[in-house]
Parts: C-alpha cells; structure tokens; sequence
C-alpha cells in the first residue's frame, strides 16, 4: 500500500489545498490543545478554519501492524465521523485524511476536519460547578449519551474533552471528536453504564447522570447509580495505577541514564 489520500466528495475542489497544508503541516504556529502525543493544528483553508490532527509516528510493532493489518488512527477517525453523521451524530466535518508509508513500515498520518468553535467541553463541567446552566448541560449530555447508545455507537474514548459543547437558543449541541476507537453494535445494560466510567470523579456529576440516563431508559435509578460510580472507581484505580508505575520505570530510567 502506497501512500494515500482519501478526499470527502463534497470537497474534492479543495483536494490541492488540503494537500498543500498537510505538507506545510510544520510551518503552521497555531495549535489546539496540549499536544503532549498528537499535533492539532488550526490552519486557514479556502476562507474557513480547519484543523489538521498529525498522529505521531507508532512503535516499530504497530508500524508493521498499520502497515499491513489493521486500519491508521486516521482513516478510522474519518470513516467513524461519516457513519456518525449518517447517524445523526455531530462531530466536526470530516474533510480528508492522508497516510504515508515505507514498502515494510507505516510513518504518517494526518486528519483534516472542520473547526468546531464551541462554547466549552465536557471538561469544564468537571472543574467549574459555578457554571450557570451546569446542570442543564449535563443532563443534555446525558441525553446525547443516550443517543449514541441507542444508535449502537460505544465511544470507547467517551472522556471530559472528547465531547464540544455549543450552547444555542433552545439547549444544547453535542460534538464528539478523537475518534479512532469506537465500536458499533448493539450495547447490553452494563457495556451502556460503564461507557460513563471515564468522565468524572465526582459523585455529585454521576448521582445527576444515573437520574436522567434513568429517565431515557426507564430502567432502574438505583442500580445505574451503584453500577455508574462503581466503574468510574474502577477506571479511577486503573488509571491512577498505571501513572505510579509508569512513574517508577521512568525514575529507574532516568537513574540509569545519570549512573551510565
């Protein structure tokens, strides 16, 4: 497989341009985010704004397995974005994407969608309870969450700044972003309940989602409450694990280098 680039149909004009930019990728100074394992770069297209999300280069493992057996980060997130909005899901417009290979290894891959300019994320709602309408805006992503549970989309990055948020005249608008791990088909009562695991630690968040997740599925408060906070401990411990020994092995790394 050669190098390619795949263009959305109703973008096929731009298809110059937009390869010109993922060329100059490194020339572009604005970025959006922290850009602490990915790059997204804000870049001016045709008299819009788009971002252009460079996914950095995998261990050698992973550059055979992309290479030949399993689907870029890339191409995944463009094709999960179209069948979201076949679905009625919003996520900013998937424009194109572009892989770059070797004969035996996988390198680079870029993602090019439109510039959602929202309000705030999911994040904002676990750091700022003064939010005026905080309440409102979680009970709404409840709702959305519902949505994709309901369409067969299991998020499986369903984290605090994953979802963008714009606040219009009547509720709320919904985007999802990084996208590449998902899985679709029909989700089972517990596989729902632990799709809120990675969102918030705070009981207070998870006791106003098991309410109105208990109110779209008319199924029981209580126990989505118990099951709810049980995998958010459950994520929270695992998380909070692998850092500390992540911690210890770059210590001992670290130690290594200064003693050699």
């Amino acid at each position: 497989m050669p190098n390619r680039f795949v263009i959305h149909n109703s973008k096929t004009s731009l298809k110059s341009l937009v390869k010109d930019a993922i060329d100059n990728f490194e020339s572009y100074s604005e970025i959006l985010g922290d850009a602490e394992r990915n790059v997204i770069k804000i870049i001016p297209l045709d008299g819009e704004k788009v971002t252009i999300k460079s996914f950095r280069i995998p261990n050698v493992i992973n550059q055979v397995a992309y290479r030949f057996f399993r689907k870029s980060k890339a191409e995944r997130s463009y094709m999960y974005a179209n069948r979201l909005l076949d679905l009625g899901i919003k996520t900013p417009f998937p424009i194109a994407y572009e892989i770059r290979t070797t004969p035996f290894l996988f390198k680079k891959s870029y993602y090019v969608s439109e510039l959602v300019e929202c309000d705030l994320t999911y994040r904002e709602l676990t750091t700022d309870f003064n939010i005026s309408d905080h309440e409102d805006i979680l009970r709404a992503f409840t709702r959305f969450t519902y949505k994709l549970h309901k369409n067969g989309v299991n998020f499986l990055d369903h984290s605090p700044g994953n979802t963008l948020i714009e606040r219009k005249e009547k509720g709320y608008e919904f985007y999802l972003v990084d996208l590449n791990r998902m899985e679709f088909g029909e989700m089972n009562f517990e596989t729902r309940i632990k799709n809120f695991a990675r969102l918030t630690i705070h009981e207070s968040m998870i006791k106003v989602m098991s309410n109105e997740y208990a109110k779209c599925t008319s199924e029981d408060e209580s126990e989505i409450f118990r099951l709810m906070w049980q995998y958010t401990q459950e994520f929270q411990n695992r998380y909070h694990g692998k850092r500390k020994l992540k911690r210890k092995i770059f210590f001992w790394k670290k130690k290594y280098k200064e003693e050699g």
